[in-house]
């Protein structure tokens, strides 16, 4: 497939995962092409969790060894990493969704979109991009809509299983082969507030929208009757909002999560095409593949 076939289809089954329901979204700031003809012909790539010098370094040795057509990156850089603050606006309407008013959950999330901005600024971020452009290497980034792909997943799964205890989700979320294989290596679904045994409750899921949300949303989430947060990642600052609000926290793996989002969304793809792509995985990436 052409890589602007592939570009065109990774935005379009983003958009068609996308958690807003009436939104028209055209793009996403996060995912680009970085370096690249638009009719590089791909067939063998290598996809990693993080792509930086290093891995290119490492690509460009693969392409010498058995050929190499496109470096995928999961998290972006470049200019795709400077403009990570702009998807976040898809939190408000996540927030909105479980019952806080448009006005406020604007308010939260427009705050929170500066800090990373702010965060983020000085970053340098094209270096990787930089190392691509020299090596004469062909590098994209996909990031939301893999995103969006994993947390419609969750919430399809989590929702036919019907979990009453914390250990529900837990278990629900670890027969998932990309979580089974973080576990392996002792990076499994894990809660990390409440017993195992303690009533899940309402859940409100946050998976996609670039990075975590506003640390002030949690009170403001508890009082709309959420009891659990099933989530990527969170940070200290974060869980300590958390206890604050009494919520329960189950953290399905920030890797594993992306794993399974890439892997979704490359199914749908070469499904699509009817072509399947010569992965080569690395930078914690693993290609598992759920179609014949």
């Amino acid at each position: 497939m052409k890589l602007r076939y592939l570009y065109n289809h990774v935005v379009k089954f983003g958009r068609d995962q996308d958690p807003r329901k009436k939104s028209i979204i055209n793009s996403y700031p996060d995912t680009a092409i970085l370096y690249g003809d638009l009719d590089t012909e791909v067939k063998k790539v290598l996809i990693g969790i993080d792509i930086e010098v290093a891995e290119l370094l490492l690509a460009d040795r693969i392409r010498q060894n058995k050929g190499l057509d496109l470096v995928i990156s999961h998290h972006p850089e470049g200019k795709a990493y400077a403009a990570l603050h702009e998807v976040m606006c898809l939190q408000v309407d996540l927030l909105r969704q479980v019952g806080i008013p448009q006005k406020v959950a604007e308010e939260l999330i427009g705050e929170r979109q500066l800090e990373v901005a702010r965060r983020i600024l000085p970053q340098n971020h094209n270096r990787p991009v930089d190392a691509a452009k020299l090596l004469d290497l062909p590098f994209m980034c996909v990031h939301t809509p893999a995103d969006n792909h994993v947390a419609n997943f969750i919430k399809t799964i989590v929702t036919k299983g019907k979990p009453r205890q914390l250990q529900d989700i837990v278990d629900i979320l670890s027969a998932v082969p990309e979580y089974k294989a973080a576990a392996e290596i002792s990076v499994g679904p894990r809660i990390i507030l409440g017993n195992p045994k303690r009533p899940v409750g309402k859940v409100f899921l946050e998976m996609t929208g670039g990075t975590e949300g506003s640390k002030d949303s949690f009170d403001k989430l508890s009082k709309t009757g959420i009891k659990t947060l099933i989530v990527m990642h969170l940070s200290e600052e974060h869980l300590k909002k958390v206890k604050e609000a009494n919520l329960n926290v189950v953290i399905a793996g920030h890797i594993s999560s992306d794993v399974l989002g890439l892997n979704l969304l490359l199914d749908r793809i070469e499904q699509e095409a009817k072509e399947r792509l010569e992965v080569t995985s690395c930078s914690g990436f693993q290609r598992i593949r759920r179609y014949l």
